[in-house]
Parts: structure tokens; sequence; C-alpha cells
């Protein structure tokens, strides 16, 4: 599958090695998203909508649009089942990747979310090495041992996999990006921004509600 192309951002550019993530270069569409085609695989059960957000820690944009997202997730309805999922668009976002899987597989995900986009993007702490990120993770109260232990797991193997197959499902070029219900994608810059890319996510829901 052949990406668009980006123009490359100065995320992570203060930490050597760290690739930074693309910026949106794609031109807004007109209806604010884009039909998935054929569907993208779900996880949610019958009778729920499921929303994933595509995102990276190595990203400026997904760490300001997270406080966003996360009150709309708070305040989603109870048929919306929303999911995260890392992106990995070369193999340089694998240790960024290991992070928040090995967070989810010991339940410090909500914990600690915020406090990694802050130390890697705001406070340019080198969590994609492990000989930083594993202490550092300790001194957020979580037990090195079991992270560790999930960090370097074949389970957590598997979820990069996994995403990697969701993101190209979804043909994400970006992000923060939302897929919704396998069928529908939408980003900030089809959308026309975070606030409107969350309105067009809203009226998709509204849609499939009805089962149009």
């Amino acid at each position: 599958m052949k990406r668009r192309e980006f123009a490359l951002g100065a995320t992570v550019a203060a930490l050597p090695g760290l690739l930074a993530l693309p910026a949106h270069a794609q031109s807004k569409s007109d209806k604010g998203y884009l039909d998935v085609k054929p569907r993208a695989p779900v996880a949610a059960p019958a009778g729920q909508i499921e929303v994933v957000e595509f995102f990276s820690y190595g990203c400026v944009h997904c760490m300001n649009f997270d406080p966003m997202f996360q009150a709309w997730k708070k305040g989603a309805a109870k048929d919306v089942v929303v999911r995260l999922e890392h992106v990995g668009f070369s193999p340089s976002f694998e240790p960024l990747q290991r992070i928040f899987y090995g967070l989810e597989a010991v339940g410090k995900v909500d914990a600690l979310h915020a406090k990694v986009f802050e130390a890697l993007q705001k406070q340019r702490v080198r969590l994609d090495k492990p000989d930083v990120l594993f202490p550092w993770v300790a001194e957020q109260g979580v037990d090195r041992a079991k992270f560790e232990a999930a960090y370097k797991s074949f389970g957590v193997a598997t979820k990069i996999r996994q995403a990697g197959q969701l993101q190209e499902a979804y043909k994400v070029e970006g992000t923060p990006a939302l897929g919704i219900a396998g069928r529908y994608y939408t980003d900030g810059s089809l959308g026309g921004g975070f606030e409107r890319m969350m309105q067009v996510t809203n009226n998709l829901i509204a849609q499939e509600r009805k089962g149009a």
C-alpha cells in the first residue's frame, strides 16, 4: 500500500535516534472522514460501536490531543467501546510501542499515559532506551520486574504485530487518528482540526446506531 507523502515534524528532534512522527499533510476531506474498504476488523461485541485512537508517544500532536480525547472518552455513551493502538510506521517506533503495550499488560496505562508524554515530549527523558525507561517506571511506583518482563514478552510483540495489521486495515497515515466501527477513518487534517474531528466521530457513531 502506497502512503501519501508527509512533512516531517520536529516532534522529538531533541532526542537523537528517536524518529519524529509525520505531521499531517493530506488535504481536508469535504465530509471530514474517509470510508474504510474493505472493513477493518473490530474487537467490540455486537451492539457496541468501537472507536480506536491511533497515536504515538513520539507525536506532539498526540500529546496535545490527549486531554480532549480523554475527556471525550469519559463522557462516551455505554454502547461505545474505546481502545488505543500505538502506531508503528517504521521499526524505529517499536521501543515506544513496547512502552504502551507493556504498561497495558501491567494495568498502568491510565496511571502513566500522560506522564509518558510529559517525560518524552517536555522533559526529553530518553524513555526509548530501556536502561532509562525501567528505572523511570520504578520511580512511578510500578513493579520494575513485572514491567520489564512484559516489555520483553511475546505477548507485547504480538500486540505490536496486531496493531500494525489494524493500522494497515484503516490505512492510517498520521496521528492522532480515529477509526470508527471498522468503517470510517478521520484525523485532524481530514476533519479540519481536533474539535471537528471529534464532531465527525460523534456523527459517525450516531450514524452507526441508526444502521446507516
